[in-house]
């Protein structure tokens, strides 16, 4: 092992990672793998993050003016563009330290794209509510807490307590949440043409967003206050 070796895998330790049972998966590992072999950096899979998450935005935000069939798949492609975002947050990592591509830039594309594409999907699940009363606001109300829970992840580490990943509504919890409210009120659309599902899934990452950050802001006090 080499000196340099030494140090990156000291670093890689060094720094949180949030536990994904994905990260074992085979074909996680393989398109991993690939893609590193193909050149495909890190850092560039953190900012397609960006990219899809603005694709979904934009589907959300064409959702008011559709009716029927073309609502929905407009609400599918939304649902897709979420786990397409999911697939780079989870990728960006793995080139970096399981395929050894780590950089010293690293956690700054890994962190600040995410509150970009939060703020784009959760806001543009709002615009999808549009044309009904407060629906744009409960997207921007559940942006802003999710960027609350990410502050209070980062404010742990300046602090020097634990950076937590707790939930109940940690990143990929909001995203799954996100993904069933878009894929239920798609269905809607075609039943019934109401967007309920979207309206009561916004609420449910508004709330679950709160006692996370409850949650961890309570392990800072505590850890502050052990020391």
């Amino acid at each position: 092992m080499t000196m340099q070796t030494a140090c990156d895998g000291a670093e890689r330790s060094a720094v949180p990672r949030r536990q994904l049972t994905t990260r074992k998966a085979a074909w996680a590992r393989a398109l991993a793998r690939w893609l590193a072999r193909a050149y495909v950096r890190p850092n560039s899979v953190s900012l397609a993050s960006v990219a899809f998450a603005a694709a979904g935005c934009a589907a959300f935000a064409v959702v008011p003016v559709m009716h029927g069939a073309s609502r929905a798949v407009a609400l599918v492609l939304a649902a897709g563009s979420i786990q397409l975002r999911l697939l780079c947050n989870l990728l960006d990592g793995m080139i970096a330290v399981e395929e050894g591509y780590k950089t010293r830039t690293g956690e700054i594309y890994n962190d600040a794209p995410d509150r970009v594409a939060d703020v784009l999907l959760l806001a543009g699940a709002g615009y999808a509510l549009g044309d009904l009363s407060g629906g744009p606001s409960l997207g921007w109300l559940a942006a802003i807490v999710a960027l609350f829970t990410a502050y209070l992840r980062m404010l742990a580490a300046t602090v020097g307590a634990t950076p937590s990943f707790i939930g109940p509504m940690a990143k990929q919890h909001r995203m799954f949440v996100l993904t069933v409210a878009s894929l239920c009120a798609a269905a809607e659309s075609l039943w019934t043409g109401s967007r309920w599902a979207m309206w009561i899934g916004l609420w449910v990452i508004v709330a679950g967003s709160i006692v996370t950050a409850a949650r961890r802001l309570r392990r800072i006090l505590v850890e502050a206050e052990a020391r």
